[in-house]
């Protein structure tokens, strides 16, 4: 597109040339007889100083060569003047000949270097010319196809260029947007938004930004961010405003999906009573919700140290919180743990979400939920059906205290038509029934202990009488220890009356051991009694010998054995582990 200097001159066509040359030959030929006519008539006072404005000339029209040729040949002229007319040529003359050949080589080299010098500056200048239209061609490129829209307004705000892009988008052509000013596209709500981007500019900042909505020449109106940019070029304002249009419909409509989606999430979150929580591991940092920060019955804030809540967390569930050593990139989270909120009550808090790596991160993040109202009314419900399930035990066994009494009251023979005798019997082993009854109804299982039954029968003799009780830990069901109670209270009132309880010196030792090591086999019992034993004048088999088993199978356990002596008593029983319970 551009050429040099030289090339310039070299494209002159031949006329100029010409008469660059013709008019270089005038002004060499007038100066050369005008210095012979001053020669003639001013004779010696002349000087060879006339030649100058011509040698000036010459090398401004033409080159240095020439230049220097119209130099010599003026000297050398002025020299053959001064010769012939005055026939000598004076010191005087060489003197001023030479001071001309010297000036016309000094003025012949300045206008070629000065000639040299406007060609490089030429040249440079074509040179950026060259880079400024390069760039404008790209620029305009870049204009023409960019994925935005581009324009250039003034101050008023009227369309001065505009891209295909922005034509695209609001449906004009690039003429009528040229036509048009750029508050006509923005919707008519949003021109307040514009009026205060164009107020701004060039004060507080040289660029502005806003979201507004354009208008399409079909009425239709689209999403856009607004870019007003303003130079300010040595604190001078710019006369255009460059103007930068980007359509975001898409992404408006995706952030009001995206927001529309955040309330129905929130919403769904607040009706479950459930909050957000995220805990960034390696900085010890908690996040979460307003109403997870509630559920802790703390003020919300935007984060917290983790070791902040080990003033709310319960000390026994706080090593639930502490960070899992596994090294799978996502582990599932799921705990429960008890807080304490300021007001004293305490709360069942579970947590549930994932633990996870994430730009090398590790941390946690889930949901929480408030579980006390739920585990409140799951004991509630469990102490309910526990309460409900003792009753009915409580019932059963209250029920079979009927039929028992009623086989007492049969069983039991009126010795010697003595009424007052039975009676006495009979309440006697009521009230051993009932204190059973009372021993088992304390324990809420309804079942008791075997040690216990013993020593609730010998508890009255223990403080006056040598008696030792001692065997392992054996559980008896309700049924199976109401009538093993009724064997040992057998056992007692007989000691009582013939043997080793009825005998100040008398020693009765109580033991059971498991038959094998197995603990799940039968239990041996053993009522050993030692000491004088006072002989019944009258022998028979009643009542109590119905209920030890020495005249048929006891009231519970099987195998029973009776030996008495002078001397004492042993009496054994083999007690099933299914017969009287767990």
């Amino acid at each position: 597109m551009s050429m040099n200097w030289q090339s310039r001159r070299s494209d002159l066509n031949p006329t100029g040339r010409l008469l660059t040359h013709l008019a270089s030959a005038s002004v060499l030929a007038a100066t050369l007889i005008f210095e012979t006519k001053a020669s003639a008539y001013i004779g010696e006072g002349s000087s060879f100083l006339e030649f100058i404005p011509a040698i000036i000339i010459i090398s401004y029209l033409e080159d240095r060569g020439p230049a220097l040729a119209a130099t010599v040949l003026m000297v050398a002229a002025g020299l053959w003047t001064r010769s012939t007319l005055h026939g000598q040529i004076s010191g005087e003359d060489w003197a001023r000949a030479i001071l001309l050949l010297i000036s016309g080589g000094v003025i012949a080299m300045t206008f070629h270097r000065l000639r040299q010098d406007v060609r490089e500056l030429l040249e440079v200048a074509e040179a950026r010319l060259a880079a400024v239209e390069a760039t404008e061609s790209r620029y305009r490129w870049a204009f023409e196809r960019a994925a935005m829209g581009f324009a250039n307004t003034n101050e008023k705000g009227e369309l001065l260029q505009s891209n295909r892009r922005l034509s695209e988008m609001t449906g004009y052509e690039e003429e009528e947007l040229a036509q048009l000013q750029l508050e006509t596209l923005v919707h008519p709500d949003d021109r307040d938004a514009l009026a205060q981007l164009l107020a701004g500019l060039g004060k507080d900042s040289a660029s502005f930004a806003s979201e507004v909505r354009l208008s399409r020449k079909n009425g239709s109106a689209f999403w856009a961010r607004l870019t007003l940019s303003m130079s300010v070029p040595d604190g001078v304002l710019s006369e255009t405003i460059f103007v930068v249009v980007d359509d975001i419909s898409e992404r408006r409509a995706v952030h009001e999906a995206l927001r529309a989606q955040k309330e129905w999430l929130d919403l769904a979150l607040s009706a479950g009573r459930l909050a957000t929580w995220r805990i960034d591991l390696k900085d010890g940092i908690v996040t979460g919700s307003g109403t997870f920060w509630d559920i802790l019955g703390l003020p919300p804030v935007g984060s917290r140290r983790l070791e902040e809540l080990s003033a709310v967390v319960h000390p026994a569930d706080w090593p639930k919180l502490a960070v899992s050593r596994k090294l799978a990139p996502v582990t599932n989270y799921d705990v429960e743990i008890r807080v304490r909120r300021p007001d004293g009550h305490i709360r069942w808090v579970a947590l549930r979400g994932r633990e996870e790596k994430y730009d090398d991160r590790l941390q946690r993040l889930g949901v929480a939920a408030d579980l006390t109202e739920r585990r409140q009314t799951t004991l509630l419900r469990a102490a309910a059906k526990k309460r409900e399930r003792i009753m009915l035990e409580q019932r059963h066994r209250f029920i079979n205290l009927f039929p028992v009494i009623t086989a007492l009251v049969n069983m039991v023979n009126v010795p010697e038509n003595n009424v007052a005798r039975y009676k006495e019997t009979l309440i006697d082993r009521i009230r051993s029934l009932e204190a059973t009854h009372l021993l088992l109804s304390g324990n809420s299982s309804g079942s008791g202990m075997l040690h216990d039954l013993v020593v609730q029968e010998l508890q009255p003799y223990m403080g006056t009488r040598d008696i030792s009780v001692s065997g392992p830990s054996v559980t008896m069901s309700g049924g199976a220890a109401e009538s093993f109670a009724m064997i040992v209270h057998e056992l007692a009132t007989n000691s009582l009356k013939h043997g080793a309880l009825g005998d100040s010196k008398g020693r009765v030792e109580v033991n059971w051991t498991f038959a094998s090591e197995d603990a799940g086999g039968d239990i041996v019992f053993d009522w050993v009694e030692s000491g004088r034993r006072r002989p019944s004048k009258v022998v028979r088999h009643g009542f109590g010998s119905m209920i030890i088993g020495v005249d048929g199978a006891p009231l519970v356990g099987h195998s029973p054995k009776l030996e008495m002596t002078g001397h004492g008593l042993r009496y054994s029983l083999r007690l099933s582990r299914k017969e009287i319970g767990p």
